[in-house]
């Protein structure tokens, strides 16, 4: 059997066991490999066990280390990726499937903890579980962060707590917090040690191991989230330990996403001045409301892939050098107001698009035309588009005319393209169609979706160099990853959340031409198509509705056809990128494919009988740095 350094550096192209992408080296010549087809989401509750001894379990992560020594460290692996090393360690130590994820964790603390070690202790948070409290008589609070711990010391949660903060760690006491990756893209921390249970775990591996954020787990001994326990000795044995490194091991885009983050925080007035709402006395007169408004919008709300991924193609193309979160990337005006050109269409597409789908919240507050009425939204959302028209054309001094032009003539066509699949919609909506196909639907999704993704990728590599090497790349590429995405999005509609109170799945009611409503017209009986019909034109109550539709899509297949086609829009987005060259660019495409159609985690095809959920996220990253 090849040694686990044979593995993953002898060849040139980054192994997947099932749909694979390749190329860890960076090299070209992996044209041997056969990828094979992806297995898609699966249940992976039967492979969480935990050894059972202290003695088996620091046998297995002596194992992982010894096992990890080899391996190519230069990029950042994904979950996928993650997987396949812990099949093949399971496979060479002769070990049960039920331990993967428990490997899986451990490989990856092999990989990341001596980056982790070099992170000083004021860069880094300590993230506890509060099922580590004592379930009886705790007398500590929950707040907006997690539980508020008294450091009463009935349990371990104060000892790791006291000792952490007296480093000068940063503590949050609450698991699966959707704020981790924020407040690291906020530049407060750059690594995280973590206490969660596998569960836990699994769900935040993709998004905080995928940017490249140096991290160190240490997994609970059980998921039943009642006095649970752990191995101390993992805390303590890098919880006090600093260890600095002279440069980087991994690249990581961590800076990149703090580039962008800064272009709309502490950068915004220098980039973007305020004319006439920069008095704050006069922010809502009639002449200044407008651009307040817009402004508040375009600066405030939103993760702000799009502005990213320009700011991560230009680095790609002009530079690709290795980035280190301690030291701040700096971004140029010009590449910078372009950026935001990108944001600013993005977000007026949003105010337009939730008047047309009478959407009611927006980031986690009312919509534009909720607080301010239709039209006054219409005019903000027409005032965003002027302002990214006019971004692009300031910096033509910099990027050359030739440059500016392009971009624009890219926007332009992106604006319309969008428009022209709103206007499919809309016009589906007006006049149902039954006959819906597949095709129709994709083609649809492919308009509304794919334009913005492609101007964002576009504008950052025509910055750094003419596009005739990659047009019809980008082009392509972002087609199947936009139809991806889509259908990701309409699958997340029907995902059930039993912890939730907001009931989601609005989508599906709304009468709109989506890919499983076509899947299941296809595959349906003359009765279901009827059925099908009255539950979306009917008004009844709108749960019974669902469980009716939810029924009918679960007997046609159309969750798992969805789900097919989701994977095979990633298999050729990954060809694309397998062919690009220079190899910065090819790993931010599988960047990008990874972060946009990160599947749902442990979840098969929604159930038939299963309520249909949402999850409200709120931000509180800036009062955790403060607390």
């Amino acid at each position: 059997m090849s040694s686990p350094g044979q593995v993953y550096t002898d060849s040139s192209e980054r192994a997947r066991q099932e749909g694979a992408r390749s190329n860890r080296s960076g090299d070209s010549d992996g044209d041997d490999a056969a990828p094979t087809k992806r297995t898609g989401r699966r249940s992976t509750s039967h492979l969480k066990a935990v050894p059972e001894t202290l003695a088996a379990r620091d046998k297995m992560k002596a194992d992982c280390d010894r096992f990890m020594q080899s391996i190519d460290r230069s990029q950042a692996f994904t979950k996928d990726e993650l997987e396949i090393f812990g099949q093949r360690f399971l496979e060479e130590h002769a070990l049960p499937e039920k331990y993967l994820g428990f490997v899986m964790v451990l490989l990856g603390n092999s990989f990341w903890k001596r980056q982790f070690l070099a992170v000083p202790f004021e860069k880094r948070l300590l993230l506890l579980p509060h099922c580590l409290k004592h379930a009886e008589g705790c007398p500590a609070e929950y707040d907006e962060f997690g539980l508020d711990c008294e450091k009463c010391g009935a349990c371990s949660i104060a000892d790791y707590k006291v000792r952490a903060e007296q480093l000068g760690y940063k503590v949050l006491v609450a698991e699966g917090s959707p704020i981790v990756l924020k407040i690291i893209v906020e530049g407060y921390v750059d690594g995280i040690l973590g206490v969660a249970c596998l569960n836990v775990l699994e769900k935040a591996i993709d998004k905080v191991l995928l940017a490249g954020v140096p991290s160190f787990a240490v997994p609970l001994h059980s998921g039943d989230c009642k006095n649970t326990s752990l191995d101390e000795s993992w805390v303590w044995d890098v919880l006090d330990k600093y260890e600095p490194l002279d440069q980087p091991q991994t690249t990581t885009y961590i800076p990149l996403m703090r580039a962008s983050n800064r272009m709309f925080k502490e950068d915004f007035p220098r980039l973007l001045p305020r004319v006439r709402s920069k008095d704050p006395e006069k922010t809502k007169t009639p002449l200044a409301i407008t651009e307040d408004v817009a402004y508040d919008w375009l600066a405030n709300g939103g993760k702000r892939f799009r502005p990213f991924i320009t700011l991560a193609a230009f680095h790609a193309r002009s530079s690709g050098a290795i980035l280190r979160t301690d030291v701040e990337h700096p971004v140029s005006d010009s590449v910078a107001r372009v950026a935001m050109a990108i944001e600013a269409f993005h977000k007026a597409s949003l105010v337009h698009d939730d008047i047309q789908d009478n959407d009611l919240y927006r980031y986690g507050r009312e919509t534009v035309h909720r607080t301010m009425g239709i039209g006054p939204a219409i005019n903000v959302g027409d005032y965003l588009i002027g302002l990214g028209y006019r971004l692009v054309n300031s910096c033509r001094g910099d990027l050359g005319a030739d440059v500016a032009c392009d971009i624009l003539d890219s926007m332009a066509t992106a604006h319309i393209r969008l428009c022209d699949g709103q206007g499919a919609e809309m016009a589906w909506q007006r006049n149902p169609d039954w006959t819906l196909s597949p095709l129709d639907a994709l083609q649809i999704y492919a308009l509304k979706t794919s334009p913005a993704f492609e101007a964002a990728l576009y504008a950052g590599l025509r910055m750094a160099g003419p596009m005739e090497p990659y047009a019809e790349m980008v082009s392509q590429f972002c087609r199947q990853v936009g139809v991806g995405f889509q259908i990701l999005n309409d699958l997340k509609d029907w995902a059930g959340d039993k912890d939730n109170k907001l009931v989601a799945g609005q989508d599906a009611l709304a009468l709109r031409p989506t890919v499983l409503l076509a899947l299941a017209m296809q595959s349906a009986t003359p009765e279901q198509r009827k059925e099908v019909a009255s539950i979306l034109q009917s008004d009844g109550d709108s749960l019974a509705r669902l469980s009716r539709l939810r029924r009918i899509f679960s007997a046609t297949g159309a969750f798992e056809k969805a789900q097919s086609l989701i994977e095979k829009s990633r298999e050729r987005a990954e060809a694309l990128a397998d062919a690009t060259e220079p190899v910065a660019l090819r790993q931010l495409l599988y960047f990008f494919i990874d972060t946009v159609l990160a599947p749902e985690t442990d979840s098969g095809p929604p159930e038939a009988d299963a309520m249909p959920m949402s999850l409200p996220v709120v931000n509180h990253a800036p009062q955790l740095a403060a607390r």
